[in-house]
């Protein structure tokens, strides 16, 4: 068992003297950015000159789903959400601390990637983990 959460997925880096952050990948010819490891640039085609790069923590939503039925023990209604980072990236997760009603959800509402504990989740092994989810800007 970890001491030191770990990460819900793979692009969420946990540096030992740091804060977690994002890491996407830029092209540098183009300048897309991607989550995940490549080699390929899948906008311009561009071969090797992809490079790692610290994803914006600041963004704003692009859209939402409120999800009312999900996996036994996950707890409903919660927002998953689209948001479009100001570093250019694309990024999906959980829109908290704002009600699940439409009514207070508005397309572009400023937001910020936080870390927290994953919902206090544990895998086989007693491991916790760590994730990111989405807040209104203060």
């Amino acid at each position: 068992m970890s001491e030191q959460p770990l990460p819900v997925v793979d692009y969420m880096k946990i540096p030992d003297d740091g804060d977690p952050y994002l890491e996407g990948h830029k092209c540098g010819e183009c300048d897309a950015i991607f989550l995940g490891e490549r080699n390929i640039c899948s906008k311009c085609g561009t071969r090797d000159r992809m490079g790692t790069i610290k994803l914006s923590t600041q963004g704003s939503l692009y859209s939402y789903a409120i999800v009312h039925r999900s996996f036994p023990g996950v707890e409903v209604p919660y927002i998953s959400a689209v948001v479009d980072l100001d570093d250019g990236a694309t990024l999906k997760g959980n829109l908290i601390k704002v009600d699940p009603d439409p009514e207070k959800i508005n397309f572009g509402m400023p937001v910020e990637v936080i870390f927290a504990d994953a919902l206090g989740r544990k895998d086989r092994d007693g491991n916790s983990y760590l994730s990111y989810f989405f807040q209104p800007r203060a």
